[in-house]
């Protein structure tokens, strides 16, 4: 048996293990945490590199980067959807699903 299963006479408990892993989950949700300024700043981002790649590969590979984009924040804005969000919260945050990774920049 190890250390902590002797101290505890032998009986597991989850208690300990419960909250390492949620102050570890609660960690990661604050890093991975945007807002609508982060996902303007990743709209902005990616506006500028689709104007990059329009000059350089031509409007053909612009639109197929857009598409993309478009694509998935469909998909996101269908998730949201689903999963019961209405009107503009619904809206909002599929933008911020789809461009807030301007908040690493």
């Amino acid at each position: 048996m190890d250390e902590d299963s002797e101290r505890m006479g032998g009986a597991y408990s989850a208690a300990p293990y419960s909250r390492e892993i949620h102050d570890e989950r609660s960690s990661v949700r604050a890093a991975l945490r945007t807002d609508l300024p982060a996902a303007n700043l990743g709209l902005g981002v990616t506006a500028l590199g689709l104007i990059v790649v329009a000059s350089f590969a031509g409007l053909r590979w612009a639109l197929i980067v857009l598409a993309g984009f478009t694509t998935w924040f469909i998909l996101a804005l269908g998730v949201i959807r689903i999963g019961g969000g209405r009107g503009w919260g619904a809206v909002r945050r599929a933008y911020i699903a789809t461009f807030g990774w301007g908040n690493w920049i």
